[in-house]
């Protein structure tokens, strides 16, 4: 089969010829229809970040959806011919890559069923950013008529965690660029504002002099969130993707600081799905 991969940590990807896999004992053999792409994919494979021991040649990419061809051995979970989205980021890393025709894995993976009219590329782009959006909003229920500033709101997280926000019944503020704006205001937001344009933190305490309920940062460093961070007002709840909160420093001016990491499942995805 056909496959995007690396040789090694940095090296460049090439779509190569590598053999199809077969489906052990409690493995599936997906047919890949479509992959996502996420900026994590690039990380990965520059060994940038390695969160578990890695096989070479390296398949990229952890989002996909496809449908089941065939089963392996004492197989009960799903059956063949259904359509399944998942994020595959399991050991060894590159074993399971979706930038690929063929990929075969665990039943208990992290996957779940396509619901019928999602079309499959929708359906891989939805794990990593969709459950990620999904679960930091998740943390900051209930959110009916909560104040919540997502910064970075214009990106695949900010995009999913901004509909489910403003769903849940949140008053979003997206940190995007102007030419987003419209899209934002589709999506829920009840304000956007141009961190290019004005200064956000000077923005948000002049809109919201008393402060907001929570914020949600996928994009800004340590000195950027706690400035962001200091808009929470006493008893609200700031979150960070990039591990850069002082949680002991927030947590003495009474704010809930989270350093936030996606735990895929099967449940995740489905409801993201």
């Amino acid at each position: 089969m056909r496959a995007v991969t690396v040789n090694e940590y940095g090296g460049p990807p090439a779509v190569a010829e590598i053999p199809t896999p077969a489906p052990g004992p409690g493995q599936l053999l997906i047919k890949l229809r479509a992959a996502g792409m996420n900026p994590m994919d690039r990380t990965l494979a520059a060994g940038a970040w390695k969160p578990m021991p890695a096989v070479f040649p390296m398949v990229l990419g952890a989002d996909g959806a496809g449908i089941v061809e065939k089963l392996g051995e004492r197989t009960s979970r799903f059956a063949v011919g259904d359509d399944l989205l998942g994020q595959l980021l399991i050991p060894p890393l590159g074993s399971a890559g979706t930038y690929a025709e063929y990929v075969a894995v665990t039943e208990d993976a992290p996957l779940a069923r396509v619901p019928s009219g999602l079309d499959d590329v929708v359906a891989a782009a939805l794990p990593t950013a969709g459950g990620t959006g999904s679960a930091l909003v998740a943390l900051l229920q209930p959110l009916v008529d909560k104040t919540v500033l997502i910064a970075g709101a214009g990106g695949g997280v900010g995009s999913f965690a901004t509909q489910f926000a403003a769903n849940a019944g949140a008053n979003v503020i997206a940190n995007v660029r102007a030419p987003d704006a419209e899209r934002m205001r589709a999506y829920g937001a009840a304000e956007t504002i141009d961190h290019t344009a004005v200064l956000l933190p000077d923005a948000v305490r002049k809109a919201h002099p008393d402060g907001i309920d929570a914020l949600i940062d996928v994009v800004s460093d340590a000195a950027d969130f706690a400035e962001l961070a200091s808009l929470v007002r006493p008893g609200g709840t700031a979150v960070t993707t990039l591990y850069v909160a002082d949680e002991e420093a927030l947590r003495a001016a009474g704010i809930t600081g989270i350093n936030f990491a996606l735990q895929p499942s099967s449940e995740l995805f489905a409801q993201v799905a």
